[in-house]
């Protein structure tokens, strides 16, 4: 369950991307973040979220967005999903549930009347002091960035 705020420091994390390269928030300190959690890689709604946010990238970077998605699959699931679909940016490999738990992201779901444990597709907007400046709880896949622009913008 979400316990973030808006306003709250970002929790600090560490994983494995897609290339096998260590990441931290750190690393990014200083600069924008959109750090997305989406349950899985090549799924039709994950799919559609990740190729928005592509086919906006440059929009997205002229902003000064860093993105960075977050899904339990694995780096060769994430590279096959970033090399099908052409994905310019990050995507972190989170198999034991360490930063979707840090980000309370993990939780009970509801498909068709049968419950599962899942991720909860959610978005948080990092400004460059760390702190959280939007959480998105139900994100729109089809127009995520547009979104994301309109709330950054937004006093």
């Amino acid at each position: 369950m979400i316990t973030l705020r808006e306003g709250d420091k970002a929790p600090v994390f560490k994983g494995i991307d897609q290339d096998g390269k260590k990441i931290s928030l750190k690393d990014f300190k200083g600069r924008r973040v959109v750090l997305y959690f989406y349950p899985e890689d090549d799924t039709p709604t994950c799919t559609v979220q990740a190729c928005n946010l592509r086919d906006n990238y440059i929009l997205l970077k002229n902003q000064g967005f860093e993105i960075i998605g977050v899904s339990p699959d694995n780096e060769k699931k994430h590279k096959k999903f970033e090399t099908k679909f052409h994905l310019p940016f990050t995507l972190l490999a989170d198999p034991k549930h360490k930063i979707i738990e840090q980000y309370g992201v993990w939780g009970e779901k509801q498909m068709f009347g049968h419950k599962y444990m899942g991720v909860h597709r959610t978005t948080f907007l990092i400004n460059e002091r760390g702190k959280i400046k939007k959480i998105f709880l139900k994100p729109k896949s089809k127009t995520h960035a547009e979104e994301i622009i309109a709330a950054w913008n937004k006093k």
